[in-house]
């Protein structure tokens, strides 16, 4: 696309260039950047305990050698099933350094959910949380895992939290339960490092064009799916996204990682951009609000990625504490729609911008977001990023491009978007056309300007809290329920800007289901977010000529009943 044809260059801030010189390097790469230009900086901080650069560079050098002596090369996938800790960062860039492939995982997900991903990915190795093992050992027979390396959240601590857990109380008690878990038949992170010595430098490196990543998402529907993310998909992204924020300063910014680091969000804004620009990630194993106002007394944040409702919680409770935000410059909010009043409320409390951006996991994922400046324009997600284009099609004719204000389906090309899915060449097909182009499934407006305003989605994917829900995934637990003859499930508005998981459910003949019987069986099945907050029982589900549910009809039936109630 001609440069005449990019209306948004025009609206970018101050700085921003409209190309990036696409990194020609590995994640690998990347880090071994920092390390150089920063090795005394502190590169990660956990609840106080921090790694500097250089000793972050030295632990995945050893955890790299470790992998490498229990059988990992390149081409090998490996499981990460953990929280926000060091050692996920560590053990991220170690898996990158021998060529292989890291997989990433919920560590709530159930064990049918961690079953499915693990055998379709075919990751032979898998390090997590102490708290998973058990769970991983139960299906390793029906995956291809042989070794589970055991992660313990505990031993990257201060010293003094590690010595409260330890007293024999129960309030400590209940906190290092919460913290790990016993493990037998597995191997223990900390002693692999311990036994072992850096991996020699002659060891062959990754090359940009390598696949880094697979990161699971159903797209837009159906089953999840193994999104293939290069190193240069990855790299460039955080890139682009330095090249967004031209203010950030190189070596002196801190940044929250309240994003899960196994979502492709906090991948690349927390595990990649920052190390891009040798800030401090402060890690948070889950959002907990007391636990970031404590943070920012300690250590304030500059840069903050998130959600609408991070962002809602901590501007108000900020207030309520005398708790002072004005450290953090810049919010970049995604994965669900921002209202404009948690702008404004955000932007009084702290003085910085809070902007809204757009993306996908198979874009790396961000492609598009508002100006870091005045020419944002809350209530859309903002501009195309640099070295990017977009283009807005007819739904059912991608050939076809609509005129502006007129809604269509959002097509993206860029260095960020993926190389396909694994092993799914026909589900590949059906979204990467010609000249690198994706269809994204997302119905959009473009105005003169080039700003987007997202309208609908063409197909049912539910984004709860930040996080893709399939409604496949949460019909197929309902249906395994004893009574239940039949599900759909379908997302609601909720007021905080995302959407509410709600099923709809028909009862085998001559049964009775117990709406809150039936939320409380399936979560056996379903990770916590997946849950339907509410369970309707009905006589049957609106249905196509061919047999396939409404989604669409389920969803008003559900909202005019509720309005009802």
């Amino acid at each position: 696309m001609v440069e005449n044809s990019r209306p948004w260059i025009a609206r970018y801030a101050p700085g921003v260039p409209a190309e990036i010189s696409t990194p020609d390097e590995s994640l690998c790469d990347l880090l071994d950047t920092a390390v150089r230009r920063f090795p005394d900086h502190v590169a990660l901080d956990f609840y106080g305990a921090t790694t500097s650069y250089r000793e972050l560079g030295e632990q995945v050098s050893r955890a790299a050698q470790a992998l490498s002596d229990h059988g990992v090369a390149a081409g090998d996938r490996v499981a990460l099933v953990m929280p926000n800790c060091p050692q996920h960062v560590v053990a991220f860039y170690a898996v990158l350094r021998l060529g292989a492939v890291v997989v990433e995982h919920n560590p709530l997900y159930t064990a049918d959910e961690l079953q499915h991903q693990l055998a379709d990915s075919g990751a032979t190795v898998a390090i997590a949380w102490d708290k998973v093992v058990a769970t991983l050992q139960s299906i390793a027979l029906t995956t291809s895992l042989r070794t589970i390396v055991a992660i313990n959240l505990t031993a990257a601590l201060p010293r003094s939290a590690r010595w409260k857990l330890r007293l024999p109380i129960a309030k400590a008690r209940t906190a290092r339960a919460a913290m790990t878990a016993p493990t037998s038949g597995a191997l223990h992170w900390d002693d692999l490092l311990k036994r072992t010595t850096p991996l020699s430098t002659d060891h062959p490196r990754p090359g940009p064009a390598d696949l880094a990543a697979l990161q699971y998402t159903g797209g837009t529907t159906g089953v999840p799916k193994g999104a293939m993310l290069t190193h240069r998909n990855l790299r460039s992204n955080a890139a682009q996204g330095r090249a967004w924020v031209p203010t950030l300063k190189d070596g002196e910014e801190v940044i929250y990682a309240v994003l899960p680091l196994f979502h492709a969000y906090g991948l690349t804004l927390c595990l990649t951009f920052s190390m891009s620009i040798g800030a401090v990630l402060v890690l948070f194993p889950r959002f907990d609000l007391d636990q970031v106002l404590e943070a920012m007394t300690r250590r304030p944040a500059t840069f903050l990625p998130g959600v609408p409702p991070i962002y809602q919680a901590l501007a108000t409770a900020a207030v309520e504490r005398g708790i002072d935000l004005t450290s953090i410059r810049v919010g970049l909010s995604g994965a669900m729609s921002l209202p404009v009043s948690t702008v404004e409320q955000w932007e009084k409390v702290t003085g910085g911008y809070l902007v809204e951006g757009y993306g996908m996991t198979e874009t790396s994922p961000v492609t598009i977001g508002n100006p870091v400046g005045a020419q944002r324009r809350p209530g859309t997600v903002g501009v195309p990023f640099p070295s990017t284009d977009i283009r807005i099609v007819d739904p059912h004719d991608a050939t076809h491009e609509v005129a502006c204000d007129e809604p269509g389906e959002l097509l993206v090309s860029g260095p960020q978007v993926f190389s396909g899915y694994w092993n799914r060449p026909d589900d590949t097909a059906a979204v990467l056309l010609d000249g690198g182009w994706i269809r994204t499934g997302d119905i959009v407006v473009m105005d003169d300007d080039g700003f987007v305003r997202i309208v609908d989605r063409m197909k049912e994917l539910i984004i709860t809290g930040g996080f893709n829900v399939y409604p496949s995934d949460v019909e197929s637990a309902l249906r395994r329920i004893p009574g239940v003859a039949d599900a759909a499930a379908v997302g609601i508005p909720h007021e905080s800007g995302g959407e509410t998981v709600v099923a709809a459910v028909v009862a085998h003949p001559d049964t009775e289901l117990d709406p809150e019987a039936v939320r409380t069986a399936v979560r056996e099945h379903l990770t916590g977010y997946k849950v339907p907050r509410v369970v309707y029982v009905v006589d049957e589900l609106p249905r196509t000529i061919i047999g396939k549910v409404l989604h669409r009809q389920v969803r008003a039936d559900i909202l005019a009943r509720a309005d009802k109630d």
